[in-house]
């Protein structure tokens, strides 16, 4: 099963492969293969008839070089076991997303994000990357490739990952801010500059209280070991209170598993994440999905959604809205454009859920989204074509390095619109 409990895997095998060698015998030899990272995908884009594989026993070591400003990182690896060896050698990443128990290899291969207007997803720090093709080859892809950017958000759909390349700076500290009961209707009318207050804001609601926001996180960074500087707040802008305690982003559940608040400086890879990575992150027991639309929208597409509220409240643990900085990788939700990001983890009923999402896209059509590719969605082929305008190369990409769709499941196929079978 996945994390979330709501996708029981339909491979025959999984296998846990220990060298390149296995893992490239095993490709040449199997004919339909996936790769599983950490399981927090809430939709089948990990599952397989054929062999599933988990790349958890693969060896790999984080690799730094200090002149180039970049690391060569297990993609099998999460984001909490390398984050603080990166640290520990005085580098950083610019962003996380706000779980670290993901894989680096799984978290930019679905546009995982974090945020900040100023922060692009996760596979914007990616310049190289090492994968194992369907008949075993193992090839490097760089930056200065001609197929880079249809390679790093490629849904699992050209290879596994092995190792990937890492821009890195210099290590920072970040501060942690929350605010309580900001009102909603000051936030929209100036949207784009509530998201800017801080390096990283992150707006939380339950919608049971449209009104407002019920948390409001602001993440700054600060020169390591340095005193932290005052910076316009945001209750001076929009209003709210400072939280005068720990909270958890969804009410009621326990603030220890949340990173550090109040203003306590602390190493960037303990701050950027909202969960710590020794704690069950968000509410545990629950599922996702998320919309990207253009940032200048994102006031309007926040305040229809508003409207929907009392439909929402009944299913929504809470609710996110992040802004993403434009990027380049093709089936990037934020390629090209600034975004504003949606984000909604309902409680755990699959169901009830399935039912409210085409509502909820009915609701955001207007606003040109994108839904995330690892979370649960509606949107049928032929909206994807359009949300995502490189959808076309990436396919003709995939059927390139993968003729016989070693690396394909119907999840895939449906996004990539081939309305041919497979041979199963």
């Amino acid at each position: 099963m996945n994390w979330a409990g709501n996708v029981t895997f339909a491979a025959a095998e999984l296998v846990r492969p220990s060298s390149v060698e296995q893992l490239q015998d095993l490709m040449s030899d199997r004919r339909r293969v996936r790769a599983l990272g950490s399981g927090h995908s809430f939709n089948p884009i990990a599952d397989t008839d054929g062999t599933l594989v988990s790349l958890e026993n693969m060896p790999g070591e984080v690799e730094v070089d200090p002149a180039g400003r970049r690391a060569w990182v297990p993609a099998g690896a999460t984001y909490g076991r390398i984050c603080p060896e990166l640290h520990a050698e005085g580098w950083a990443l610019a962003n996380l997303a706000s779980v670290p128990h993901v894989t680096v290899a799984g978290a930019c291969a679905t546009g995982t994000h974090g945020s900040g207007r100023s922060n692009p997803g996760l596979a914007a720090a990616v310049s190289a990357l090492e994968l194992v093709r369907p008949g075993g080859e193992l090839e490097t892809v760089t930056s200065a490739d001609a197929d880079f950017a249809g390679s790093v958000v490629a849904l699992g759909a050209v290879g596994i990952a092995l190792r990937m390349q890492l821009e890195l700076e210099p290590a920072y500290d970040v501060v942690q801010e929350v605010f309580l009961d900001v009102p909603l209707d000051a936030v929209l009318d100036d949207l784009e500059v509530v998201l800017g207050v801080g390096d990283s804001v992150s707006l939380f609601t339950n919608w049971a209280t449209p009104e407002t926001f019920g948390q409001v996180w602001v993440k700054r960074r600060v020169p390591v070991g340095e005193p932290t500087a005052s910076t316009r707040s945001l209750r001076d802008l929009v209003g709210g209170r400072p939280a005068p305690a720990a909270v958890h982003p969804v009410p009621g559940a326990d603030p220890a598993a949340a990173t550090d608040q109040l203003g306590v400086p602390g190493a960037w890879h303990e701050r950027l994440p909202h969960f710590r990575a020794d704690a069950v992150p968000s509410a545990g027991a629950e599922l996702q999905s998320e919309w990207l639309v253009p940032a200048g929208l994102g006031a309007d597409a926040v305040g229809r959604i508003a409207a929907i509220a009392p439909a929402l409240a009944p299913l929504v643990l809470v609710s996110e809205v992040r802004a993403v900085a434009a990027d380049e990788p093709w089936l990037s939700p934020a390629w090209q454009r600034d975004s504003v990001a949606l984000h909604f983890t309902w409680r755990p009923d699959p169901d009830a859920v399935a039912d409210l999402l085409p509502m909820v896209e009915e609701t955001l059509s207007p606003f040109d989204p994108r839904p995330h590719w690892g979370k649960l969605a509606a949107t049928g082929p032929d909206a994807l074509r359009q949300a995502y305008p490189r959808l076309r190369d990436f396919r003709e990409l995939a059927d390139r390095v993968d003729p016989e769709r070693v690396l394909s499941n119907p999840f895939v196929d449906r996004c990539l619109g081939r309305r041919d079978s497979l041979d199963r």
